[in-house]
């Protein structure tokens, strides 16, 4: 079952967004900031990460992928933002001169199909790219010994 971190502050929003993966057999950890966000990518190594970018401070979500770029064992990590920043009048605060690891954006409110084709998109490029890994691996161990 694929583990996913919903991030964002406001928790109807989280429980809502649980209750829809967890229909679809999605297991759901909640984070409520970019600091909760960190310690749960961390602690429970999720499949992909739905992340708000307008939390606690204006931009506090970018803390995120900025993060997942220096740590190896998150680098894979995908990104769906789920924000009304494009809506909002501090869109343009989003920086647009920096690379971000942002695997695709969702605008809220969010409809629940358009939400479960992009998760399962992206879930599957990622469980693909694991197992391209883990058989590159495999096979280099194999002709080392």
């Amino acid at each position: 079952m694929a583990k996913i971190l919903v991030v964002d502050d406001d928790p109807d929003f989280v429980e809502v967004t649980r209750l829809i993966l967890e229909a679809n057999n999605y297991e759901v950890v909640g984070a409520h900031d970019s600091a909760d966000a960190l310690q749960k990518l961390h602690q429970e190594k999720p499949d992909l990460v739905l992340l708000d970018i307008m939390m606690t401070q204006v931009l506090d979500g970018l803390v995120v992928p900025r993060e997942i770029l220096t740590d190896p064992d998150l680098e894979r990590i995908p990104i769906i933002v789920v924000s009304s920043i494009t809506s909002s009048p501090h869109i343009g605060k989003f920086p647009t001169d920096e690379y971000l690891a942002i695997d695709d954006w969702i605008s809220k409110p969010v409809q629940p199909k358009v939400l479960l084709e992009k998760v399962k998109l992206y879930l599957d490029r990622y469980h693909r790219l694991n197992r391209k890994k883990e058989n590159n691996h495999q096979m280099s161990m194999s002709t080392n010994n």
